[in-house]
């Protein structure tokens, strides 16, 4: 399996560069998109168990490729977070899940195993934050509760 390491080191990235460096994602055609399922952030060592990115903006009939670029790993949709009439979605630990978004609005997904520690991340489809409200709605356990609140609050000010 790819590790993140080896991720990093085969896309030219020196182990121990500047803490500001982002993940390197991996390259995509058009209307494609990845997540990477991680540790740790690769600007922030501290921050154990993320998406990277965090917050990704697609257009409608786009695909997100959910990779687990570290073990340990899934992304599902969240119950209560994805638009009236979209497909949810639970994808298998340590597997790529490709998913394809055709109904706008903002999708919340969850690594299950690393939820309440806050591995949540958000997708927002076209541009389109109808659901926003009901979004803001829905409880989340330990840490996610936190880490949900500020990605929302940086899709307002957006």
């Amino acid at each position: 399996m790819l590790t993140r390491r080896n991720f990093i080191l085969s896309m030219g990235v020196l182990a121990g560069s500047s803490a500001a460096a982002a993940c390197p994602l991996p390259a995509m055609d058009g209307g494609e998109h990845a997540v990477m399922m991680l540790n740790a952030n690769c600007g922030d060592g501290q921050t154990p168990n993320v998406f990277e990115p965090a917050i990704l903006h697609v257009n409608v009939g786009d695909s997100v490729t959910f990779v687990p670029t570290d073990a340990g790993h899934n992304s599902a949709s969240k119950r209560g977070m994805i638009p009236e009439g979209a497909s949810p979605w639970n994808g298998a630990l340590d597997e790529r899940l490709r998913v394809t978004f055709d109904v706008p609005g903002i999708y919340g997904h969850i690594c299950l195993p690393h939820y309440e520690w806050g591995m949540v991340g958000l997708i927002v489809v076209g541009n389109d934050l109808s659901n926003l409200n009901a979004v803001k709605k829905i409880r989340h356990p330990g840490a996610a509760r936190k880490t949900f609140r500020a990605l929302l609050k940086e899709l307002e000010v957006a």
